[in-house]
């Protein structure tokens, strides 16, 4: 299940090798895979999501987010992933889409987009901020001085 941010950015639960076909055919050009190997038995092996991204032409990155928290290493790992990836669609997932979700608000914030808006997509798709809230407060703020 593909879940639209917004116009160019959807985030998913653990997704399969059909999810990243089905990303393809909705035009993402880039998978980003924000689920740390072995998390559970259950999920599909981040090589296997890899090999089926490549298959379809699909850029691949890996940034793991354990429930440990954020650092500034992955922010600045998945604003690169993006910027590489130009105007092109993207795909994050995890294993509820929470943490690809914060991940990438957490970076919105710190490039001084507006914590309100943001908290609202999240919002809208599903996702609550609340947990991040003063950190982005605190990396919006500092975006802005």
């Amino acid at each position: 299940m593909l879940i639209a941010l917004t116009e160019k950015l959807y985030v998913a639960p653990q997704i399969s090798v059909d999810t990243v076909a089905e990303a393809a055919r909705l035009g993402v050009s880039l998978v980003v895979n924000n689920r740390p190997e072995g998390e559970s038995a259950d999920q599909t092996p981040g090589e296997t999501i890899e090999a089926a991204a490549r298959a379809e032409g699909l850029a691949y990155v890996a940034i793991p987010v354990t429930h440990a928290g954020f650092a500034p290493w992955q922010i600045d790992a998945l604003d690169t992933a993006l910027a590489d990836n130009g105007e092109g669609k993207a795909l994050l997932y995890c294993r509820s889409g929470t943490r690809s979700t914060l991940l990438w608000a957490l970076g919105r914030a710190r490039a001084g987009d507006d914590v309100d808006s943001i908290g609202q997509t999240a919002t809208a798709a599903g996702y609550d901020l609340a947990p991040i809230r003063q950190i982005m407060e605190a990396l919006s703020s500092e975006a802005k001085a």
